[in-house]
């Protein structure tokens, strides 16, 4: 799989940074601060070392030429293990070092375990790799959504399988907060066509026991499968379907984590469908693929291969470096929060982030793929 070999290396790295959280707080012209809770190990841990290794091309490339206004930029990330004990716990640590913002926060429940925290530190929350309608709704002046929403991905597949005429749609979901906030999106899409699920099945997360799902799902005798869950419990149940007889179509929202799905599946990921909501990763069709690309191949860091999860983390560090760039001269919470509302329409390459002071939703922006029985991702 991309980056397992490299795992052992980037976690030490990962432990040092984590262990520097005890130092003083930084002084002026001393590095931009920023702090990440993802995670590095365990089950959804190739989102995390994925998304980081993407935001790092970023990050190493502005500190190579100076930084920003001559201070570099220092992503401090800690493991949470996709547990929101952990992420909590992280999340008090990183804000009682001094953070500006919270960066690149990997997951659903993580994410809502650390907004009570930094919501009441006013501490910005930029760019979570989530589409939980939690983070959008109600607004919150610290959050800073890059990414498309779990409804908006819904909505997409939705209208995708009833334009073919299906309309027998189960769901397949990870018992949290994530799984909760896909199957709403789905149920929101189907309403007004007058439809809802014929099944559910649930799992828990980081878990791969699968079988209740499987049954409780291929009962309701659907077409077409929606799963809202990480890469090895969605591919359990694939596999597991398949063999209780199931012949209809898997779809996946975004974070399932594309790649990593496909490696897990192997040839048995022929035909199965997942939304997007960063640009394909896999050519230079758009410039900042291009850019990701190019960055990705002449970096020393740990694993070359391109991803979904790496292309958001590059998007997600040049949306976060241009609001940096435009908080001026004295950077902190609050100029960092006035900068990131300037970016109207700002086109990172083919890509549009757009915010207000109203709107901290970034994009909309959709997209379908198609998994193949060779690991790869056909657009």
């Amino acid at each position: 799989m991309p980056y397992a070999m490299n795992r052992r290396h980037v976690l030490c790295h990962l432990a040092a940074l984590s262990g520097a959280a005890s130092l003083p707080a930084l002084a002026d012209g001393a590095p931009i601060l920023l702090g990440q809770s993802a995670p590095f190990s365990g089950p959804a841990s190739e989102l995390g070392l994925a998304f980081r290794q993407g935001a790092m091309l970023v990050f190493d490339q502005v500190n190579a030429r100076g930084g920003i206004g001559g201070r570099k930029i220092e992503l401090r990330s800690m493991d949470d293990g996709y547990e929101p004990e952990r992420c909590a716990a992280n999340t008090r640590s990183l804000i009682g070092a001094g953070v500006t913002a919270l960066f690149g926060y990997v997951g659903t429940p993580t994410s809502l375990a650390a907004l009570p925290l930094f919501t009441a530190a006013k501490v910005p929350f930029v760019a979570p790799y989530t589409g939980a309608e939690a983070l959008r709704t109600p607004f919150n002046r610290y959050v800073f959504n890059v990414r498309a929403s779990y409804f908006d991905e819904a909505a997409e597949i939705v209208k995708q399988i009833t334009a073919v005429g299906i309309k027998r749609v189960a769901v397949f979901y990870q018992d949290d907060s994530y799984g909760q906030s896909g199957l709403q999106g789905v149920q929101a899409a189907l309403k007004p066509l007058g439809l809802a699920p014929v099944s559910l099945g649930t799992v828990e997360r980081n878990s791969t026991d699968v079988a209740a799902a499987v049954k409780s799902v291929v009962a309701g005798s659907p077409e077409c499968v929606i799963q809202i869950s990480a890469y090895k419990s969605c591919a359990a149940f694939i596999r597991a379907a398949r063999l209780a007889g199931f012949g209809g179509n898997f779809y996946n929202l975004s974070f399932v984590g594309t790649q990593a799905l496909a490696d897990e599946l192997g040839s048995a990921a022929k035909g199965v469908i997942v939304s997007q909501v960063m640009p394909f990763p896999f050519s230079t069709r758009t410039p900042v693929a291009g850019e990701y690309l190019d960055r990705l191949k002449a970096s020393h860091l740990p694993g070359k291969d391109p991803s979904y999860s790496g292309m958001e983390g590059y998007v997600a560090a040049r949306t976060m470096v241009e609001g940096l760039r435009r908080a001026g001269n004295t950077i902190h919470a609050e100029s960092l929060v006035a900068g990131l509302e300037s970016l109207h329409d700002f086109d990172l390459g083919g890509f549009f982030v757009n915010f207000s002071a109203q709107r901290h939703n970034g994009s909309k922006f959709v997209d379908m793929t198609i998994l193949t029985e060779d690991g790869r991702v056909r657009h």
